[in-house]
């Protein structure tokens, strides 16, 4: 495939990720999560130290900082001895930031929904099969 191919099918797909979440923003927002707090928030469970989670979601160290300590602030987030290594803290998502995810990820997956609305049921499997490929 050309690399203008390829570049146009990664700049639809921004295009789609980035318009649903600037329309469901202001609903993520309102049960007290930032667009980028809301990625983070996210990617704990998965990666439990922040330098892994810079890694994860292409952000500088200093900014995934800054995004824990307002998750921490808010709740959301504590640290706790790592008792694989008890030199190091781990990330840890509080019962509240569980439940704060679980709304936003509705929000967000209801906008979706309406995205995908467009899409009639086997091209919406298709999409997912395709995605699913590119993961593999």
């Amino acid at each position: 495939m050309p690399a203008s191919n390829a570049a146009r099918i990664w700049s639809l797909n921004h295009q789609v990720l980035t318009r649903v979440m600037n329309e469901c923003a202001p609903d993520i927002e309102a049960v007290g999560l930032e667009a980028k707090e809301f990625f983070v928030l996210g990617e704990i469970d998965d990666c439990r130290y922040p330098a892994e989670l810079a890694l994860r979601l292409a952000l500088p160290k200093p900014s995934v900082t800054v995004y824990l300590r307002n998750l921490e602030a808010k709740g959301f987030v504590r640290r706790e001895i790592d008792p694989d290594d008890l030199r190091r803290h781990r990330l840890v998502v509080t019962p509240s930031g569980i439940d704060t995810l679980e709304k936003a990820l509705k929000i967000l997956s209801a906008r979706f929904d309406e995205w995908l609305a467009r899409l009639d049921t086997s091209e919406q499997a298709e999409l997912q099969r395709l995605l699913a490929k590119l993961l593999n």
